[in-house]
């Protein structure tokens, strides 16, 4: 089989997109954003990863499935100009409005393309408890059984400890951001742990170390966050804006241990606060 994927970002989404790969026993060609390749290049001997920028080097063949997972006008359009035996996912209809096909509405029926409108499918995204992998994978006709993310050899670094905080958040969820990061290290470093802000890195693999370096993560839902879980580590997740639901905790029981120690040092800095 030939297997075309469209999933260009943000990156931790492209990150918890990668468990499809364990199921596909074809070829694959991914496109996704520049930044990205750098993720998905190596991940597999039958995986092909070319950037949006170079998608004319995508061979013009009949695909046997093609995955679009990007709810744009402009890929929607391009999807036009292939060949494929069976789509998955958003196109673009004949009025040049985004639809999408019936056996991915149990992911696209959540988001902005939804036909039920805005308001219901926010309604639907705020009732739903299946995870993104599950609600994928059913689409596609695999169960889904707790497939891990695919990611690739890290870069070192040399950033070491035991607890990494990413207060940072991407351009499309500003919101994501929590005001008492700064605290809560000190907090935890007044419990004898070495933490550390994770800092900015010219490359996704440095990062990938960085996160990989440490005993726990805190991060809202957020890259760091996804490459925790891929990595096994421990890590704690604020979510205010979207859903924790869709999240797959991959090692549940590990991350008790790692709560109770938040969930203290927050009681802590509230106590602080209201004295």
């Amino acid at each position: 089989m030939d297997v075309l994927i469209f999933k260009l970002g943000a990156t931790g989404d492209v990150v918890r997109t990668t468990p499809v790969l364990r199921k596909l026993d074809a070829r694959v060609i991914w496109i996704t954003g520049a930044k990205n390749v750098e993720l998905l290049e190596g991940l597999s001997d039958n995986v092909q990863c070319i950037s949006w920028e170079e998608r004319h080097l995508i061979p013009d063949i009949r695909y046997d499935l093609i995955i679009n997972l990007e709810d744009s006008l402009l890929v929607g359009r391009y999807l036009k100009t292939l060949k494929c035996s069976r789509l998955f996912g958003a196109y673009v209809g004949s009025s040049d409005s985004l639809l999408y096909t019936e056996d991915s509405k149990q992911w696209f029926d959540l988001s902005l393309i939804s036909l039920h409108g805005r308001r219901r499918a926010d309604s639907l995204k705020l009732l739903n408890r299946r995870t993104y992998q599950d609600l994928l994978f059913q689409g596609l006709g695999f169960p889904f059984k707790g497939e891990t993310y695919l990611l690739p050899q890290a870069v070192e670094t040399g950033l070491w400890g035991d607890v990494a905080i990413a207060p940072e958040s991407g351009p499309v969820w500003p919101m994501k951001g929590w005001a008492y990061y700064d605290e809560l290290k000190c907090e935890l470093e007044s419990n004898g742990l070495t933490v550390n802000i994770l800092p900015l890195r010219t490359s996704l693999l440095e990062h990938l170390c960085d996160v990989r370096n440490h005993r726990c993560l805190v991060s809202g839902d957020s890259l760091p966050m996804h490459f925790a879980l891929g990595v096994g580590n421990r890590c704690v997740s604020l979510f205010n804006c979207t859903s924790p639901w869709e999240i797959t905790v991959f090692n549940a029981k590990s991350y008790r241990r790692c709560l109770r120690t938040f969930f203290t040092s927050v009681g802590t800095i509230a106590a602080r606060r209201e004295r």
